[in-house]
């Protein structure tokens, strides 16, 4: 069962998260808090799906206009989206948004959500797949090394890394 997004105005963060134990130092914790909450998520999931428009967004998520213009401002300020001007013949200037190289590296995590969501909300019902455009074979995430070596959950260790020179 999918739940409903939940509305949250707060601004967007935009700075990381400070650095001082590795509580505070955590990337899953920043990278949640950058993004906001459950509408930017749909709103990202929308923008992989080639949806670029505002009322297109607004019509396919069922959010209010300000809902998603707070969302879309903060993928903007984050980086991961670009507003870009547009104009239909006869129309005033308006704007539609894009993922930029730094969104587009959020696709695995978007991917992999979708995945999660359907082996465990859906059992195995997929309410939507995505394929490869030259084999049509279904595309999954995998975890490998920079060799290329499939690794598994329980081949893999997490190592705490100390702080950078700068405190990040």
């Amino acid at each position: 069962m999918a739940q409903t997004p939940t509305r949250s105005d707060a601004p967007a963060r935009t700075d990381p998260p400070a650095r001082g134990t590795l509580a505070d130092r955590c990337s899953i914790a920043g990278t949640l808090t950058a993004l906001g909450d459950t509408w930017s998520i749909m709103v990202l999931r929308e923008l992989f799906f080639g949806v670029h428009r505002f009322n297109d967004l607004q019509r396919d998520l069922g959010v209010s206009r300000s809902v998603l213009s707070n969302r879309l401002g903060r993928l903007v300020d984050l980086g991961v989206a670009r507003a870009v001007p547009y104009q239909d013949p006869g129309e005033r200037s308006r704007l539609e948004y894009r993922l930029t190289r730094k969104g587009v590296d959020l696709l695995p995590v978007m991917l992999s959500l979708m995945d999660w969501g359907d082996r465990y909300l859906y059992d195995g019902d997929a309410p939507v797949t995505v394929h490869d455009r030259t084999t049509d074979e279904q595309v999954r995430v995998e975890m490998r090394t920079p060799s290329g070596r499939r690794v598994e959950p329980n081949e893999m260790d997490a190592r705490v890394n100390a702080p950078a020179a700068d405190g990040r």
